[in-house]
């Protein structure tokens, strides 16, 4: 398994009824900044799984943070969604969820996001036919799906965590201002917090520090209006906050894993 393309699952020790590795159907994630891989795998004759998880992995049935074992006396097929807890938190924070966490299940059954999970093993298997974007989209509503179904709101933590009124106030700050220069401090000030705490605190909140949330939402209104199509590039990178359209044109690529002609291809 290549480790450049998965997100970084923690250590996992696989074996079928032979000892021997079992086989790798499908793993990796499409290019971009999905915060999700997948990994498929069969086993030959039995199972065993061990492993200590550093993201939240959704083998339907579900592990998330804790050390989980399994062991089987038949062939097995196992299909891992793993999802970087960055791109959780983020995706928590954007549905006024901050206080959320992933429920710890045993087994269950969510059929749209079995569908998402598959819909990604087939990519993966075919070498994203799809395109990036389109993986990147599928990840972003598996994701999405996780946090409306399977978290539930858990008290703030003691060192620390922005509450939703304070992440929207900020959110609308941010995109009020797009087309300015947002400094660290302005947002801190909102906070009433030091800029070095407020960036601590915000990091722990939302999964990215403030710069790279500000960059997300600038790419998101960027993205919009790529969509729209009455505006040229130059001018939605100015009224955006991108520097120019190089820069637009960079982080699209380095985020969605397409550049802003094939957005609209």
């Amino acid at each position: 398994m290549r480790a450049d393309i998965m997100v970084d699952i923690g250590t996992v020790c696989m074996a079928q009824q032979d000892g021997g590795a079992p086989t790798t159907l499908a793993a990796g994630s499409a290019p971009g900044e999905s915060g999700v891989s997948v990994l498929s795998v069969r086993f030959d004759g039995g199972m065993h799984l061990l492993a200590t998880p550093r993201c939240h992995c959704v083998c339907f049935q579900m592990s998330a943070g804790f050390d989980c074992a399994a062991d089987a006396d038949e062939d097995v097929d196992i299909l891992v969604v793993a999802v970087d807890p960055g791109r959780m938190a983020l995706a928590a924070a954007e549905g006024a969820l901050p206080e959320a966490q992933l429920i710890e299940r045993i087994c269950g059954d969510d059929s749209a996001l079995l569908a998402l999970a598959r819909t990604l093993a087939f990519e993966s298997v075919h070498n994203y036919p799809s395109g990036a974007l389109s993986w990147n989209e599928a990840a972003s509503s598996f994701v999405d799906g996780l946090v409306v179904g399977h978290t539930a709101a858990t008290p703030a933590r003691s060192r620390g965590m922005l509450g939703k009124d304070l992440i929207r106030r900020l959110r609308d700050y941010v995109v009020a201002h797009l087309d300015e220069p947002i400094e660290v401090e302005a947002l801190a000030d909102i906070a009433g917090r030091s800029p070095f705490h407020f960036t601590r605190v915000f990091t722990r909140s939302v999964g990215m520090t403030p710069h790279r949330y500000v960059v997300h939402l600038r790419l998101q209104r960027a993205i919009e209006l790529v969509r729209e199509g009455r505006s040229g590039l130059a001018e939605i990178a100015a009224r955006t906050g991108f520097a120019d359209q190089s820069h637009l044109s960079r982080w699209m690529r380095r985020v969605l894993g397409v550049s802003p002609t094939q957005l609209v291809a």
